[in-house]
């Protein structure tokens, strides 16, 4: 009973029933959703969004951003595409699309941590140098003719009809969750995020923690690229545009507070199903899917709204609490001067 009241109060555990909800809803509507295939495809087309997501989350739960990730998806693409097609081995190409995700993400870190430039700025001035950075090295052509086994992997099953890509995202997305959780640097992140002062004060060392972060984001960001290019077969000038937005949209959906300091990437794995099955739900119930981007930026409004409002009144609460614990402390004194 002491367990599932903790999870019953987890903030990722309302996002769990949004999305049981939500695909009970459609299935009323249409019961062919409901088909262990279609909901696999829900999940299997998560993949990409669950890495972003999860990176993301590592910015947001230090109290900063990164809307850099879409161009960094798009950038390390092209990159890891084109030395395939070049006929380059597979661990190279892949190295070389993480650490140019990583140093990204370091740049990014450096920024923001040791500059001090607010991150949405820092970010997205990157985002705009790699956007054009995709049309120098690719010349505005796409990306194509990908080797046949690599496009082939992305389909692969393991569990049923969930893909390689995604049974192995979600095993590193639990084991993610355990070290954040359970280790002490693990939790460093959501202490910077909480109160970064206050974690310099007791010894967290608030600038590497941040750089971490961003580091981390960049090559979640550069992993999402590779699984990005092995499902979609080619990669266009403009890959990964607006990915940012359904990042941070997955991770707020999920529970992780724009504030910083609160979630976790199960949570923001969670959301990142939820996004990503927007284009295939409107389909299931006779809409265009042309409606995805503005169902998700409502969707993002919303949720930040409403998580601003509860901020707000938590923060109100703890301070009426404080005055009336004064109050009474006060009362208490004169009592017993009086005695």
């Amino acid at each position: 009973m002491k367990y599932i009241k903790k999870l019953t109060k987890a903030r990722e555990f309302s996002s769990l029933l949004f999305l049981i909800i939500l695909f009970a809803i459609v299935g009323c509507i249409n019961s062919s959703f409901l088909t262990p295939s279609s909901i696999a495809a829900c999940f299997n087309d998560s993949v990409v969004f669950t890495l972003l997501a999860v990176g993301m989350a590592f910015a947001i739960f230090i109290g900063e951003i990164d809307v850099s990730v879409g161009a960094n998806l798009g950038f390390t693409a092209s990159v890891v595409g084109s030395l395939l097609r070049d006929g380059h081995s597979w661990v190279f190409a892949f190295g070389v699309g993480i650490l140019i995700g990583a140093l990204i993400g370091l740049i990014n870190g450096w920024g923001v941590a040791v500059l001090n430039i607010p991150s949405l700025i820092f970010t997205l001035g990157t985002n705009g140098v790699l956007r054009g950075l995709i049309y120098v090295y690719t010349d505005g052509a796409w990306v194509e003719n990908l080797p046949a086994a690599f496009t082939a992997f992305a389909s692969k099953p393991l569990i049923g009809d969930l893909t390689i890509f995604y049974s192995v995202t979600i095993v590193a997305v639990i084991v993610i969750h355990i070290l954040l959780t359970r280790t002490k640097k693990g939790k460093y992140f959501i202490a910077v995020g909480d109160n970064a002062g206050g974690a310099t004060l007791v010894g967290i060392p608030t600038v590497q923690t941040k750089i971490v972060a961003y580091v981390l984001c960049g090559i979640f960001a550069a992993i999402a690229s590779i699984l990005y290019a092995s499902r979609i077969g080619f990669i266009t000038a403009i890959a990964g545009n607006g990915y940012e937005m359904k990042a941070i949209a997955a991770c707020v959906i999920g529970g992780i507070s724009l504030s910083g300091g609160l979630g976790s990437v199960i949570g923001a794995s969670i959301g990142a199903i939820i996004m990503s099955s927007v284009s295939r739900i409107l389909v299931f119930m006779g809409f265009s899917s042309d409606y995805d981007n503005t169902i998700t930026g409502i969707m993002l409004i919303t949720i930040v709204v409403l998580d601003a409002l509860m901020q707000r009144h938590a923060a109100e609460r703890i301070r009426r609490e404080r005055l009336l614990n004064r109050a009474a402390n006060s009362a208490d004194n004169k009592g017993g001067e009086k005695a």
